[in-house]
């Protein structure tokens, strides 16, 4: 009797799971995280890119600029998260430039100061993902921002799932390895929500994992495995790899 009064709270659990660990909305969240409630991570990325294309929108549709609007998207999307992603991103760009051993770079990369590689690597992908959005809502294509979102998030629970963890503790560890099934389901999950853009989403999906793929082999190669910043830095490798794929292809 009991395993059937949790079945129904299994889906709710893990979207709880999913918002809790990757966003700051005023949804239910709990902070019990699951390893294998990854398979929900895209539809943070849904909610989240559906909350900037929004935005985006109602710049463009009030006349502002463009680039005004594409600032708009990225602030949106970054308040969303807690800028959880951007945290991960210049962590990494520190850690894995800044050190010559891997222990060094896992240290750097858990100071909470920012560094010049830190800093500009927010610069530079904030600046190419502020271009790209630009083009995409000049074609209106404002799909796309929502599946970027949703692609992006992704081959953090394939990297997650595959990869070894770099250190014995942090984030990533605390949330544990997830079961290949669910990292497969995440992707699958974001391929559905992609699919209405057609074409495209086969294009921005392959852009994305490549991206996030050099990520994960680069944090190999300097640390031997995955942190929590590593794969916040994978998701805004991956989002900026999509954005400019579709920007390529529509704009």
């Amino acid at each position: 009797m009991t395993a059937k009064r949790d079945r129904p709270v299994w889906i709710p659990a893990d979207l709880a799971s999913a918002f809790g660990l990757l966003s700051r909305l005023p949804l239910p969240q709990t902070r019990h995280h699951r390893a294998a409630a990854c398979w929900a991570w895209p539809l943070v990325g849904l909610v989240v890119g559906g909350l900037a294309a929004a935005a985006g929108w109602a710049a463009v549709a009030a006349g502002l600029p463009v680039g005004l609007a594409a600032a708009l998207v990225l602030a949106v999307g970054a308040m969303a998260t807690g800028a959880l992603h951007e945290d991960g991103l210049a962590d990494t760009a520190d850690g894995l430039f800044g050190g010559w051993t891997p222990e060094r770079r896992l240290e750097i990369m858990k100071d909470s100061h920012i560094g010049s590689y830190g800093t500009l690597a927010l610069l530079l992908v904030g600046l190419a993902a502020w271009s790209a959005l630009g083009a995409l809502l000049t074609a209106g294509a404002y799909g796309a921002i929502v599946a970027a979102a949703a692609l992006s998030r992704a081959p953090m629970a394939l990297i997650m799932a595959l990869m070894p963890q770099a250190r014995a503790n942090g984030l990533s560890h605390s949330v544990g390895q997830p079961p290949l099934w669910a990292a497969l389901c995440a992707s699958g999950v974001a391929m559905l929500i992609a699919l209405p853009l057609g074409p495209v989403a086969g294009v921005m999906a392959v852009a994305a994992a490549l991206a996030a793929m050099a990520v994960a082999l680069l944090a190999r190669a300097r640390i031997g495995g995955q942190t929590g910043d590593i794969l916040g830095a994978s998701q805004q490798m991956a989002s900026l790899a999509a954005l400019a794929a579709a920007a390529g292809w529509l704009a």
